[in-house]
């Protein structure tokens, strides 16, 4: 899979193709609850990873064309200042094909989480990611507890609240 501006037309194809393969009954591997996080440091991704052991986790990808992101970038600083101390730990994964994208974007929302870019887009297709941002939410054992996509405002934040508070109380 590879994840574009959405105003391309190498997108439009993707987009339907994903559309007629579902109508189809193929289905794309992506996390589910209860799948095991796969060891993000076999995907080479850019920058570096925090260290995860033993930590809950939102794993949230991205783009910089992605009006949804650029909301719920500022929904997630004040989580991770909250509960980092906890054990949380946001690792946000950008998909952008060009990094200066990223950049750029960063530039105007800076985050005060782990961001990464997968620049060869694999993780983002193993997770099966259709609607930026996709978030997962994973327990300290390594878990996909809870799965979000897309961003709807304050109502997500509570959710993700919520999520989170319970797997750190465990």
């Amino acid at each position: 899979m590879h994840i574009e501006h959405p105003k391309r037309p190498l997108a439009k194809l993707l987009i339907t193709s994903l559309l007629l393969m579902g109508a189809a009954g193929q289905s794309f591997a992506e996390w589910k609850v209860g799948d095991a996080l796969p060891d993000l440091t076999a995907f080479k991704l850019e920058g570096k990873l925090p260290d995860c052991s033993n930590k809950v986790l939102m794993v949230d990808f991205w783009a910089s064309w992605c009006t949804p992101c650029a909301q719920s970038f500022p929904a997630m600083d004040p989580l991770q200042k909250k509960y980092g101390e906890q054990g949380f730990q946001i690792i946000a994964i950008n998909v952008d094909e060009n990094r200066t994208a990223m950049e750029k974007f960063l530039k105007k929302s800076p985050a005060a989480f782990a961001v990464v870019r997968d620049a060869s887009q694999q993780l983002v297709e193993k997770a099966g990611v259709s609607t930026m941002p996709g978030s997962f939410i994973v327990d300290r054992a390594g878990k996909v507890r809870f799965v979000h996509s897309g961003f709807n405002g304050k109502k997500t934040e509570k959710q993700y609240e919520i999520e989170i508070e319970s797997l750190l109380k465990k």
